[in-house]
């Protein structure tokens, strides 16, 4: 059974959200794949030359952390989108984000991720502050097709990158992966792989990194 450790990260550095927490992270794993919540042209040829060539970094943050495993360890990187987040996310977030309540929950989530780094994003509770953020969307936006949309839209492309996961599995062999997605989805994500192992031909061994609440609280 491959072992696959699932990682809630963010795309861009804040304070302790950085490339260096995530490549020490990484390398304590040791996967020989690298699943991304990226497009495959997110690193194409001409980003992997300029890294191997001239030794420069991606600005995608968990790309510089894999460019940096990079120097201490071989391993397969697998981008698992096959396209962009759909324009109805986008459109929900901006009129949304407009809302000062939600900027608040905004900033105090992100003044946490810059405060206590990778644990925090793998902790139960970014899990509630996500859901905390999700609910006042929902009101903001009511009942709404653009709300409806882009729940579903989402929903889709979660399923588009477990399945990719899942396709690359059957046909390749590793003992083990990690798979790096943005911290919006940690939940969503964490219950669908518990079902999806009851329902696909192939089984894997989920491992997810999760860090107690309490000790972020006694720092």
């Amino acid at each position: 059974m491959y072992e696959i450790t699932f990682i809630s990260t963010t795309h861009k550095q804040n304070g302790q959200c950085n490339a260096n927490e995530l490549c020490e992270i990484i390398e304590q794993i040791h996967p020989d794949v690298i699943f991304l919540e990226a497009l495959k042209d997110t690193y194409s040829n001409y980003y992997e030359h300029l890294f191997s060539e001239f030794g420069v970094f991606h600005n995608k943050l968990e790309i510089e952390a894999l460019q940096k495993y990079r120097y201490r360890s071989v391993f397969k990187y697998v981008p698992v989108l096959d396209s962009e987040m759909p324009d109805a996310f986008n459109k929900k977030y901006d009129i949304a984000s407009q809302d000062i309540g939600l900027q608040r929950k905004i900033i105090n989530f992100n003044t946490l991720s810059a405060k206590h780094g990778f644990q925090f994003l793998n902790s139960d509770l970014s899990i509630q502050l996500q859901e905390d953020m999700r609910k006042l969307e929902n009101v903001i936006l009511s009942d709404t097709a653009l709300n409806k949309d882009a729940i579903n839209s989402i929903d889709l492309y979660e399923d588009e990158m477990l399945e990719n996961i899942y396709s690359y599995c059957k046909t390749n062999q590793f003992k083990k992966a990690v798979f790096m997605c943005g911290v919006a989805h940690r939940k969503a994500i964490i219950d669908k792989v518990e079902k999806l192992n009851i329902n696909k031909e192939i089984s894997l061994d989920w491992r997810i990194l999760r860090f107690e609440t309490h000790t972020l609280l006694e720092h």
